[in-house]
């Protein structure tokens, strides 16, 4: 029997990239304390779900490499999760620094980096995406109450990084970015209707998405100039800490 309830979970986080910029509540100065209370969420999320099951992803890792080259090292599947954070906090560095060196002459309005750096921010996000659209329907935790957990954590994931990235994209964003990134999230739910990864991928799929979700929402929140919102941080990590821990 063909599993139904994903399409309209990733309606739901499709639909996040679709109207997320016409939210202009967000759009203000301290940091919205939703975008705050979004944040911790996605945190609490992978801190109380996402890292216990790689527990058992370790165990699925170490299985599968016995006997090979890499059998000596000790937590296969955090290294991964610490390759995802590295990778999305170089991706930062290369946007940070195309700010700093695009002339003040040149359309901001339009985007704040270079052309390339604009689509390599896209093409990263698009492969997170369809990493996130994947796991709608393979997850290490099968269900649908896992499934509606982990729907509500990206949909409010997504909230956050959609602010980021138009913020540093602005109208190529909403021309070309969120449409792409809502194409690659249909993208990986349909591969993953196509065919199952073994259990190995899974884990190193859920691993990266781990370090990926941590640096993303620590880094709109984390910069002084964001002025974010402690208080509604602290309530959407430890509410939903509580909610997941109590489910």
């Amino acid at each position: 029997m063909i599993p139904l309830f994903p399409l309209p979970a990733a309606a739901v986080l499709a639909a996040v990239h679709l109207v997320a910029g016409r939210l202009r509540f967000l759009d203000v100065v301290p940091r919205s304390r939703w975008l705050s209370l979004a944040g911790g969420v996605s945190v609490a999320y992978v801190f109380v779900r996402l890292l216990p099951e790689l527990s058992a992803g370790q165990e699925v890792v170490q299985r599968a490499i016995a006997g090979e080259l890499l059998a000596g090292l000790e937590n296969h599947i955090y290294i991964v999760a610490l390759l995802g954070l590295a990778i999305f906090y170089g991706l930062e560095r290369v946007v940070r620094r195309s700010q700093e060196e695009r002339s003040t002459t040149q359309d901001i309005e339009r985007t704040t980096t270079g052309p390339g750096v604009f689509w390599l921010h896209i093409a990263s996000f698009g492969v997170y995406n369809i990493l996130i659209g994947y796991l709608l329907l393979h997850r290490i935790r099968p269900g649908l109450m896992s499934l509606a957990f982990y729907t509500v954590a990206m949909a409010l994931h997504f909230l956050v990084t959609d602010y980021g990235l138009r913020n540093d994209h602005r109208r190529d964003y909403d021309r070309v970015g969120r449409w792409a990134l809502s194409i690659a999230l249909a993208g990986g739910l349909a591969a993953g209707y196509a065919s199952r990864l073994p259990e190995l991928w899974i884990a190193v799929i859920t691993a990266f998405l781990a370090g990926g979700v941590i640096l993303n929402v620590l880094k709109e929140e984390l910069p002084e100039e964001r002025k974010s919102r402690i208080a509604p941080f602290f309530i959407g990590a430890f509410g939903y800490a509580a909610i997941l821990l109590l489910a």
